[in-house]
């Protein structure tokens, strides 16, 4: 639908593509060469970088430099340049960041489908978005705990959303969502 799109529009296209390498969809990345009013967007936030806080566009040359008349001038720090430059070449460590990524969030689906009472929905991101009777509570409860979960509950009835963490931080969590649950 978007290759039809960019096909049928004098528009520039953004293409968001944050959460992509966490699924099997292919990147329009090796587009952008063939459509030069395609723009792709990528962060290094939902690989565990959050605190670098960057973001990066891939696109023509020429949307390039359209951009840079009216960005800031500096509108990263050196710093995070420097590292982000840095991982964006290491793709040993990027893929591995995401690999353990992904087998987090799998182990976590498995855990949330075994609790009685919560209904997880498959996901192709950094976080899983499941079901529960009496979110406020749980959430609330959660937050006791000292366990941050997205509250979706005004937006999606009864829906929580977890960001898929460590091993150790999805066992935490599985383990404590449970107990609440047993205790409703």
């Amino acid at each position: 639908k978007i290759l039809t799109l960019i096909e049928k529009t004098d528009a520039i296209v953004i293409v968001d593509e944050a959460y992509q390498q966490f699924s099997d969809i292919e990147s329009f990345i090796p587009l952008v060469k063939k459509y030069e009013r395609l723009v792709v967007f990528r962060t290094l936030s939902k690989i565990g970088l959050a605190a670098l806080r960057i973001g990066f566009m891939i696109a023509s040359p020429e949307l390039i430099n359209e951009v840079n008349k009216v960005r800031l001038p500096f509108n990263i720090n050196s710093l995070s340049q420097d590292l982000a430059l840095r991982i964006l070449k290491d793709d040993v460590t990027m893929n591995s960041n995401i690999s353990e990524i992904k087998i987090n969030r799998e182990n976590l689906f498995s855990g949330l489908l075994k609790i009685k009472g919560v209904k997880p929905y498959p996901s192709d991101a950094n976080f899983i978005l499941f079901k529960v009777d009496n979110a406020e509570m749980i959430y609330k409860k959660l937050i006791e705990n000292d366990i941050l979960v997205r509250n979706l509950n005004s937006h999606i009835e009864g829906c929580l959303r977890v960001t898929v963490g460590t091993r150790y931080e999805m066992d935490v969590f599985l383990e404590v969502l449970n107990k609440i649950l047993i205790k409703e």
